[in-house]
């Protein structure tokens, strides 16, 4: 049986659907996108064209949840679907869009750069516990204009897993799915095993920018999945109560899966998002606070009884290095997405109000994973029965350890972490020289990261990735690429 968590009862999930139906109405969505304003006025909403707010009757909202689909499957670069959008499954992947990185001593942050992000996607298929990759890093070392690409550019040379990404622009947008193609071997091949998710982002409250509004009736006209990230901060720009906010999410992201579906009937959408409570003392965005994790279970519990996949950010800390507050805030997260039953959920390895990535926590993280699919992977009865037989065949022996019972299932029934969890004795662990946690961790970066080996792409391929990329930073003024680190192995 598996072991769940449901914060709303069922009247106030009614509820909070009902006035969100009721704010797309009154006072509707702003939408700073011509293209999404016609789509809406053909469907029969009553768009006011000078302040751009479109005002959505339910009929329309009805029409687009009975068109989105229910579920659907995330391919890794092999064609293999690997991760699935839909029901309960729990998937994980490292949190996106980081303009810092915790270096290796674990107290200076700093601007990532190219061999930086090389890395971190290295890492991140060494990690069996996370299930996709990210978009993870902004580098600092190419042009602002294609930070967005850039990061896609590099992960496709040095990944296999399937990746969360997202566009910064309208026209880098293109190039990001040309590249996509030119991996799956066609704009169609990638459409029907789709190996990335576009973030697109409504603005608080209850707006839609040209840039993010156009990201996502691009995603669906290629059907390329779009995941709705709706981020009301409770206290600034939605209302205080938690509640509140999560009605303000429900509205902004009906609007988004209305959009999606008008676009393209059937276009893969989900249901996510990044909201927060607002800290009034410090004028910040805690992503570790208990209230913006109460925000994205309700929100989770809204989008399933919808039936949609669903999506959030949780297991991230605020916290500046990779401390106590760091593991309690990350582990609290990660612990109840698993058991709300979150298809992806975002945020492992950052720090410091999804700012800072860090390679050490990514792995500690990768155990608080570890052990949270584990949780939600229940109890069950293994043999019948289930101990009568093998305990009085031992009775009052405690000879377990030598069973056959013992070496069938101990590997099954435990979830048994790496050495960056120390479960030995106090003398072995000073023996080694008392190294904390965080030291553990380093270590186990870099054993990963010596036993990467990389993807076998084509020299064609690769030469196409590195045209694309490089037509577009040219476009912004800059004639050469960083050059990619090289691997062992290549």
């Amino acid at each position: 049986m598996r072991p769940e968590l449901r914060l709303l009862s069922d009247d106030l999930v009614t509820r909070i659907l009902d006035e969100g139906f009721q704010l797309l109405i009154d006072p509707g969505i702003r939408i700073h996108n011509a293209d999404a304003l016609d789509l809406l006025a053909a469907a029969g909403a009553e768009i006011d064209r000078g302040t751009q707010i479109a005002s959505i009757p339910e009929r329309i909202v009805r029409q687009a949840l009975a068109t989105a689909p229910h579920a659907f499957d995330l391919y890794d670069l092999d064609g293999r679907p690997v991760v699935h959008y839909g029901g309960d499954r729990v998937h994980f992947d490292p949190g996106s869009a980081a303009i810092s990185l915790l270096d290796s001593d674990g107290r200076v942050q700093r601007p990532p750069q190219t061999a930086d992000f090389v890395r971190f996607v290295q890492l991140v298929e060494r990690l069996p516990a996370i299930d996709a990759q990210s978009t993870a890093l902004v580098c600092a070392d190419v042009v602002e204009e294609i930070g967005d690409l850039y990061r896609l550019y590099l992960a496709l040379n040095f990944m296999r897993k399937p990746i969360i990404t997202g566009a910064f622009r309208k026209d880098t947008w293109w190039t990001m799915k040309d590249m996509l193609s030119a991996v799956a071997g066609g704009d169609e091949a990638l459409a029907q095993r789709p190996t990335a998710v576009f973030d697109v982002c409504p603005s608080p409250p209850l707006l839609w920018s040209d840039l993010t509004c156009q990201n996502l009736i691009d995603c669906a006209r290629a059907g390329i999945p779009a995941e709705l990230v709706s981020m009301p901060l409770a206290g600034a720009t939605a209302p205080v109560t938690l509640a509140g906010a999560v009605v303000q999410h429900t509205a902004e992201s009906l609007s988004g899966v209305i959009i999606g579906q008008l676009a393209q009937a059937g276009s893969p959408i989900v249901w996510g998002g990044s909201p927060a409570v607002f800290d009034m003392r410090h004028g910040t965005t805690p992503m570790g606070d208990v209230g913006t994790w109460m925000i994205d279970l309700a929100y989770v519990q809204i989008g399933k009884a919808l039936g949609l996949p669903t999506h959030a950010y949780l297991g991230m800390s605020d916290a500046k290095v990779v401390d106590a507050q760091a593991g309690l805030e990350s582990a609290g997260g990660t612990i109840l997405a698993a058991l709300a039953g979150v298809n992806m959920v975002s945020g492992a390895g950052m720090l410091d109000f999804e700012s800072c990535q860090s390679f050490e926590k990514l792995v500690i993280d990768a155990e608080i994973i570890g052990m949270a699919k584990r949780l939600i992977g229940g109890l069950e009865a293994r043999e019948d029965p289930i101990a009568l037989t093998l305990m009085r065949q031992l009775r009052h022996q405690a000879d377990y350890l030598g069973q056959e019972h013992t070496l069938r299932w101990f590997r099954e029934e435990f979830y048994l972490p790496s050495d960056v969890i120390d479960r030995g004795s106090s003398d072995a662990w000073h023996s080694r020289g008392s190294p904390t946690a965080f030291e553990r961790a380093r270590a186990r970066v870099d054993q990963l990261l010596a036993e990467y080996r990389p993807p076998a792409l084509s020299d064609e391929l690769k030469a196409e990735l590195r045209r694309l990329t490089t037509s577009a930073a040219q476009h912004f003024g800059m004639n050469e690429l960083p050059p990619l680190p090289k691997i062992s192995g290549e």
